[in-house]
């Protein structure tokens, strides 16, 4: 064994000889469809379904008898949805910091809240006015204002989403155009509505509900045109007039300037906003601010093939009964003292001026959602998961929400004069309405506007039927519809906001 090896005559001693190669058994061949997997590892690993293969792996020029013969099944679809089970599932992070579209300043919101509050200070200016005989209890004055108010809050509010609808189409003259009509019938519309409820009250008073209404068309224009800054600018001189006036009562001559002058920077500033609509060239000119307001846009002007499908009227009326519904239950909780026979009033204005200024905190916490829902979106495994992260996130901004609220009630009762501190049934009622609201406005930014609006709506009538029949105490029966109503809408925020198809 230890000798030399025996080389044929002729051979070099450096050389060996050659070794007949054996033929490898077909059965010890590597996969064919093993190697396709390690080279498309990554692609494959990242895939969520077995179709995104089968479109690479058509991209790639195979064919159905080119994969036959190569990898022994029936064609593309098989082939993927082979590798789709041979590859574990690894999906990449994206490089660098994550998107999140949803993420906003609390200042911005803030800013929104402190301009929704601050109109309120004029009725601080314009109390001189309210003279005449009051109506169910109320102070003079107080049944113009409030139907007013209600016919402007219902109007504005689907008009608002009109014209925001047609914003998210890309059309920005249109929305214009629809303000620009939309707006100056609500005034009207408020005006006449505050008339037809004046009864005795004082002629002042039906003229401070129709400067009311031109102030709420008005100011809907630079919300939805994303003017908040122009709108506290123009109401900065008032409101100081306001609280200066707290202290020491400023002339009628003064406060009535200082409304009007107000008023009218408010209504120059919109003016100047859909002015634009005039200018920009549009099929249709005059008519194409009608078209706006249309159902599926206007006819004659723009070819049926080439004229973009417009969003329809009827989508901005649950809206529309939301503002209403929604302004029905925040006055009954302003006004509850009142209809249950207290003579002063003071108690529940605190109330109102709390919830005017959490909309600025439940705007950024329905921000604040969104981009939590969208975390949860990437970190759950498991529709069960998602559905447990969104319940929790719901849970956390809705604490937040009624935390901030508690707190401007408190606050608001300790600043405003001859206010004691609410009770417990006061402030659970108030608790309560707020998560009516919130989650009202939670579901509406995810287009359940229609379970909101019925929630909402059936509470405001079951409530004025109680008050109408004076059925119990309004504080109690406020309790009980808040509550009730607050538990329907939780459901059904659980329900539709736990899907992971509803925050696409």
């Amino acid at each position: 064994m230890s000798g030399s090896v025996w080389l044929p005559p002729g051979s070099r001693p450096d050389t060996l000889p050659g070794i007949p190669r054996q033929r490898t058994p077909s059965w010890a061949q590597p996969d064919p469809v093993d190697e396709l997997a390690v080279r498309l590892e990554d692609f494959i690993a990242a895939a969520v379904h077995p179709d995104e293969i089968a479109a690479l792996l058509e991209s790639d020029g195979l064919s159905d008898d080119q994969i036959r013969e190569r990898y022994g099944v029936k064609n593309s679809f098989a082939l993927a949805e082979t590798l789709y089970e041979r590859v574990e599932r690894r999906y990449p992070e994206p490089d660098g910091p994550l998107h999140d579209p949803w993420r906003i300043g609390l200042l911005g919101c803030l800013l929104r809240g402190l301009v929704f509050a601050l109109p309120g200070l004029a009725y601080v200016l314009g109390a001189p006015l309210f003279t005449g005989p009051g109506d169910f209890g109320l102070p003079a004055g107080t049944v113009p204002l409030l139907a007013g108010a209600l016919c402007g809050w219902t109007w504005n509010q689907g008009l608002a989403h009109r014209a925001y609808a047609w914003l998210g189409l890309g059309d920005r003259t249109a929305a214009r155009r629809a303000l620009l009509l939309g707006a100056p019938a609500g005034a009207l519309l408020g005006s006449l509505v505050a008339l037809a409820f004046a009864g005795g009250a004082a002629p002042a008073v039906v003229a401070f509900a129709a400067g009311q209404s031109c102030y709420l068309a008005a100011a809907t224009v630079l919300l939805v045109m994303g003017r908040e800054r122009f709108l506290l600018a123009a109401l900065a001189p008032m409101a100081m007039g306001a609280v200066l006036s707290l202290a020491d009562p400023l002339p009628e001559a003064v406060s009535l300037a200082l409304l009007l002058g107000s008023l009218a920077a408010v209504a120059a500033l919109a003016v100047r906003e859909v002015a634009p609509a005039l200018k920009e060239p549009g099929e249709g000119g005059w008519t194409a601010g009608l078209v706006a307001l249309l159902p599926f846009g206007g006819f004659g002007t723009t070819p049926a093939h080439r004229r973009p499908a417009g969003p329809r009227l009827t989508g901005s009326l649950p809206y529309a009964l939301f503002g209403l519904a929604t302004g029905v239950l925040v006055l009954y909780a302003a006004l509850g003292d009142v209809l249950a026979g207290e003579t002063d009033s003071a108690v529940a204005a605190p109330a109102a001026v709390a919830l005017t200024l959490s909309m600025g905190p439940a705007e950024w916490l329905l921000y604040r959602f969104r981009s939590d829902s969208l975390a949860g979106l990437r970190s759950s495994s498991t529709p069960q998961d998602f559905w447990r992260t969104t319940v929790l996130t719901v849970a956390q901004c809705l604490a937040a929400y009624l935390a901030a609220l508690l707190a401007l009630s408190l606050t608001a009762s300790l600043l405003w004069p001859q206010s004691p501190v609410p009770g417990g049934v006061r402030l659970a009622g108030l608790l309560l309405l707020g998560v009516v609201l919130w989650t009202g406005l939670l579901l509406q930014s995810f287009g359940a506007v229609t379970g909101a609006t019925a929630v909402c709506c059936a509470a405001a009538l079951v409530q004025t039927l109680l008050i109408a029949t004076r059925t119990g105490d309004p504080h109690t029966a406020g309790l009980a519809v808040y509550g009730a109503a607050a538990v329907v809408q939780a459901v059904l925020v659980c329900a539709l906001l736990g899907r992971a198809t509803a925050h696409r």
